[in-house]
């Protein structure tokens, strides 16, 4: 594939709103996690709230539309000076020449159920949760079209948490077939009841911080957040995509492939479609969610394939998982370990597990990371693999 351009991007999520903010904690080692302080019944766990969600106010002709997802997408689209870029390069190009590609598991769900927590006595929503959009998987992805004036393809992807890393190869596929002249990716999932009460009863969500890859880990924290990217065929700054790979290896509802083989075949075509080895990149911003299998088959997938040079760690212990969002919220961390000189560790990881390889590292560390990779591994064997350079060849 010919390498497109990440020309602007952005983030909110609860390490930081804002690019230098998210910098910031990943270099001096500060969490986003807290204590669980979401609904009315909370569980006992950590996650990754964003702060000042519920202060947000939407545009007064999207309130149609309102709902923690979109106020958390407003988040990321007014962050970064992204809105202003995104607007710019509609204008450039035309309303109907820039597709819109974005992730996300949940969307507005959290909206439908308080609508029905608070249902009135003759079973209709609530009067401020009756706009049928704010209650449809495609919300967030409609919110979005609406708040840039877009006219083109508009399309949702939800492959749980591999979403919006698919974002960033459905959008190059439109570039390259002449259906759109640049592209806006993007990642939003919010907190709600139905993914922290669904993952605790998986037995996947654990009481204390995220861990990932330790050999005491215990689970997930359930993060939160909102990001973008545009996407562009040249431009005078920022990382390129080189490459991405895809599989979908159907294993099981919600544990990989024990050998990996989902994992390997989307990683191997990402390298193949830049034209790119493993003995190249620099940094992986690996999955590691801190579950029991996940890590233990993506540190013996990485262990295989990449030279012992290579660093690897997860940022999820600054983030939590975010779902739908971890995709592109990766990748943008990979862009500041790329334009910063430096890769995040594994936060709060202190012993790794015996499958990790010496890839893996627990603290950060200065480095020039040319070519990058990020993956994200979801539910059903859906997987995305992305590669990243500051150049575009290696």
């Amino acid at each position: 594939m010919k390498p497109l351009r990440v020309t602007s991007h952005s983030i909110a999520c609860a390490a930081g709103i804002g690019l230098p903010a998210l910098s910031a904690a990943l270099r001096n080692a500060a969490s986003g996690l807290r204590p669980n302080d979401f609904g009315e019944s909370p569980l006992a766990t950590w996650i990754g709230r964003v702060s000042g969600v519920e202060d947000v106010r939407l545009p007064g002709h999207l309130l149609e539309w309102d709902c923690r997802n979109s106020r958390l997408a407003w988040m990321g689209l007014t962050s970064d000076g992204f809105l202003e870029r995104a607007v710019a390069a509609r204008d450039r190009y035309g309303a109907d020449r820039v597709a819109l590609v974005l992730g996300t598991s949940t969307s507005s769900i959290g909206a439908t159920e308080e609508a029905y927590r608070r249902l009135l006595p003759d079973g209709q929503y609530p009067e401020d949760l009756r706009h049928p959009m704010a209650h449809t998987p495609h919300s967030t992805g409609d919110f979005v079209r609406a708040a840039l004036d877009l006219e083109g393809v508009v399309v949702t992807v939800g492959t749980a948490c591999s979403s919006s890393a698919k974002a960033f190869a459905q959008a190059e596929r439109l570039m390259r077939l002449g259906i759109a002249d640049a592209a806006i990716v993007g990642g939003v999932d919010s907190l709600c009841g139905s993914v922290l009460f669904g993952f605790n009863s998986l037995e996947l969500v654990s009481p204390e911080p995220c861990r990932p890859f330790d050999v005491s880990r215990r689970g997930i924290s359930i993060g939160e957040a909102g990001s973008f990217a545009l996407l562009e065929r040249d431009g005078e700054q920022g990382p390129w995509l080189l490459g991405h790979g895809e599989s979908s290896d159907a294993h099981h509802m919600s544990s990989p492939h024990p050998q990996g083989l989902g994992a390997r075949l989307a990683i191997e075509a990402a390298f193949e479609s830049a034209g790119l080895t493993p003995d190249v990149v620099d940094y992986i911003n690996l999955h590691g969610t801190a579950s029991q299998r996940n890590d233990e088959v993506e540190a013996r997938v990485v262990a295989d394939l990449f030279p012992a040079a290579t660093r690897a760690s997860s940022t999820k212990g600054w983030t939590g998982h975010t779902l739908g969002a971890a995709g592109i919220v990766e990748a943008v961390i990979t862009f500041l370990a790329m334009e910063g000189g430096f890769v995040p560790g594994t936060l709060n990881a202190q012993e790794l597990d015996p499958a990790c390889g010496p890839q893996v590292r627990l603290s950060n560390e200065p480095a020039d990371v040319r070519v990058a990779l990020s993956n994200s591994f979801g539910f059903g064997g859906s997987n995305c693999a992305l590669l990243f350079g500051r150049d575009t060849h290696a």
